[in-house]
């Protein structure tokens, strides 16, 4: 999408994501019995001002976070299928001898030829299909990479059913397993001579979407731009979901703070690091080859940074399905958390709230799984209903970034003299809430550049939670709160529930995300 600022905006975004985290753990520190992640603690935030915009809030976070088990799969999928059915290289010797055998009968020239061999090479597990059906902007499809995805999605489950002890120990190991082999590849090119300078100039956008011309700072480019930062949010931004577990931890007060700090640090080095490698690397017209845009040659592109052959390249592509899995098992317990504290709180269905001998949220996590078998159908249809689910979800995600963002200083306002286990510094916070409408101008601006309806989409699958919400709140519980959450708005037993020292600032927030999202869908264009 961006060519050559490919690097700065991977860093830019990541520095964002960093400076954002500090907001979310101080608000975390604040409800050490919580799990569910910063949705949860931003809820309680907005839930003095307004019943419907709280459950937004947990809501958006879990259609954020959730479609990364489907998403994830499929790209799993996709890999295991390149090893066990590959699709054969044009330069083949299974193509030259296909084509000395039958490319007489094959009229067309010499690419017809090679089209037609590749065809006739393909085995038929990648063409196999048991249904398949259209479904508004996107396709729905049951075929060799939904099944193969769907069985990684239930091994997922049944690591997670362990509770999260289980799962972090199984996750340390192929953590480790990703993480070294990810700093090699960032370190060893710039020691080796793979990394070239030209491969970072000149600084400007391409002039259309996936094409190697060079492009200048239009305004369809600046959109472009706007749209990778819309997009990298997405990956950059997640490690906050380690405060997803809070309630999990050995000593609350103190390990939210540690392992959001730590996570951010980590990310922070891998996120600019490994980009500006490969991207040196591979160069501009490396970088937009289709086995890349697609992911099933990024493998094979870090193997040969590192100067290695086949056998390292086979060790790649199975890290890269591990890392894969990783996120895969960070998602389905994070996400399932998120439904579960939601649950607690009042916001989501009662029968969400059961959890197993172990811990785990286990109807919420088959939520997670039905929810996410559907959307897997979707996904590994093609390219265009992959991102439609990303872009869509992502929509989700920026929404809950912005609540929570303006969250932080909320709760500052309204229980400021509450004791917190970690407190941001004052210039971090309100650089948080700034970033709060930055990201809300990502949002207009560049979802849809990845699908025209992505934004609308987002928006109106974020407003379900208002018949969720009611259903659970007027019907169930007859219009009253748990006992438990209002425990939980008085912070530690400051204030009450009434208290709204912010008076009408947040309601100003929310006029003015909704007028930068809506300005800058106007504004920009492609």
């Amino acid at each position: 999408m961006v060519g050559n600022l490919a690097f700065l905006v991977w860093a830019a975004s990541m520095f964002m994501g960093f400076v954002q985290s500090f907001t979310y753990a101080e608000i975390a520190g604040l409800f050490p019995n919580k799990s569910g992640g910063a949705s949860v603690y931003g809820a309680a935030a907005w839930v003095r001002y307004s019943k419907f915009i709280a459950p937004l809030s947990v809501w958006c976070n879990w259609f954020a976070w959730s479609p990364v088990l489907s998403l994830g799969c499929t790209i799993a999928a996709a890999y295991i299928l390149n090893a066990v059915a590959p699709i054969p290289a044009a330069n083949s010797p299974e193509v030259m001898a296909w084509i000395a055998a039958h490319g007489a009968s094959i009229t067309g020239g010499q690419q017809a030829q090679v089209n037609a061999a590749i065809a006739a090479l393909t085995p038929a597990l990648r063409n196999w299909t048991l249904f398949s059906h259209t479904l508004g902007p996107v396709g729905f499809s049951l075929n060799a990479t939904f099944f193969i995805g769907a069985i990684i999605m239930l091994v997922t489950f049944a690591i997670q059913h362990r509770g999260i002890l289980g799962t972090a120990n199984v996750q340390k190991y192929i953590g480790l397993l990703v993480i070294i082999p990810m700093a090699i590849v960032g370190v060893v090119p710039l020691l080796n001579g793979s990394v070239h300078a030209s491969s970072y100039t000149p600084l400007v956008p391409l002039a259309s979407y996936g094409a190697p011309q060079l492009g200048t700072w239009t305004l369809s480019n600046w959109t472009m731009v706007l749209g990778a930062m819309f997009i990298a949010a997405w990956s950059t931004y997640g490690f906050e979901t380690a405060v997803c577990y809070t309630s999990e931890f050995r000593n609350p007060s103190t390990d939210t703070f540690k392992a959001i700090f730590y996570s951010g640090l980590l990310c922070l080095a891998l996120f600019i690091l490994v980009p500006f490698t490969f991207q040196g690397a591979l160069g501009l017209v490396g970088m937009l080859d289709p086995k890349i845009a697609d992911g099933s040659g990024v493998a094979a592109a870090m193997a040969n940074m590192v100067g290695g052959g086949p056998i390292i390249r086979s060790i790649m592509v199975m890290l890269m399905i591990l890392a894969l899995i990783l996120s895969i098992m960070t998602a389905m317990a994070g996400s399932s958390r998120t439904l579960y504290q939601g649950s607690v709180d009042g916001w989501l269905p009662r029968y969400l709230t059961f959890v197993n001998s172990h811990g785990a949220p286990t109807r919420a996590m088959w939520t997670d799984l039905v929810a996410n078998l559907l959307l897997l159908a979707v996904a590994s249809t093609d390219a265009t209903s992959f991102f439609f689910v990303l872009a869509v979800s992502n929509v989700g995600y920026i929404i809950f970034n912005f609540l929570n963002l303006n969250a932080g200083w909320i709760h500052r306002m309204d229980s400021g003299s509450t004791k917190r286990p970690y407190r941001a510094p004052n210039w971090l916070l309100g650089l948080g809430g700034l970033f709060a409408f930055v990201n809300a101008m990502f949002l207009g601006a560049g979802a849809k550049t990845w699908n025209p309806d992505a934004l609308w989409a987002g928006f109106s699958f974020a407003a379900l939670i208002i018949p969720v919400f009611c259903f659970r709140h007027f019907i169930q519980d007859k219009g009253k709160f748990p006992a438990q959450m209002l425990e939980d708005l008085h912070v530690g037993g400051a204030g009450d529930t009434t208290t709204k020292r912010a008076g009408f600032l947040p309601y100003l927030a929310l006029a003015g995300g909704v007028g930068v999202v809506l300005l800058s869908n106007w504004f920009f264009h492609l």
